[in-house]
């Protein structure tokens, strides 16, 4: 019984519920993708072209090979991977959009004018070369 248990504290754990649900979605848009291809793309294509990749055969030594069907997996691939990196694209500019924008730390150090080592900003004397450093106005 305690295997039982675990395997429903594990199937009820957010991250899994949410990979059921995007493989979910997955397969119902990939099919979406599929049809687009197939009922649309390759007769678009078929007309300007003058053929159906789902035509594309080849006989070899008495095998098919049905490389028109290779190709629009391809573009169906295409596609989906299109369309995947626009929504990702478009996700992150939404979530950017609800952050503030970090404002530029002031900076802590400086460089030494004399040995050009990087200094503390409130120095007003380098500790490698023991040169004085002038105030600028930025500081």
């Amino acid at each position: 019984m305690k295997i039982v248990k675990e395997f429903k504290e594990f199937i009820m754990r957010g991250n899994v519920m949410d990979l059921a649900v995007g493989v979910i979605i997955g397969g119902a848009f990939g099919a979406i993708v599929t049809s687009l291809t197939e009922d649309i793309i390759s007769p678009v294509l078929g007309i300007f072209g003058g053929l159906d990749f789902s035509d594309l055969v080849a006989n070899v030594n008495g095998a098919e090979i049905r490389y028109g069907a290779f190709i629009t997996a391809i573009i169906n691939f295409l596609i989906m991977a299109l369309i995947i990196f626009l929504m990702v694209k478009g996700i992150n500019k939404v979530m950017s959009l609800g952050k503030k924008k970090e404002e530029e730390e002031a900076p802590t150090t400086k460089e030494c004018p004399c040995c050009f080592t990087e200094i503390d900003i409130r120095a007003i004397r380098c500790p490698h070369c023991t040169s004085e450093i002038p105030e600028t106005p930025a500081e």
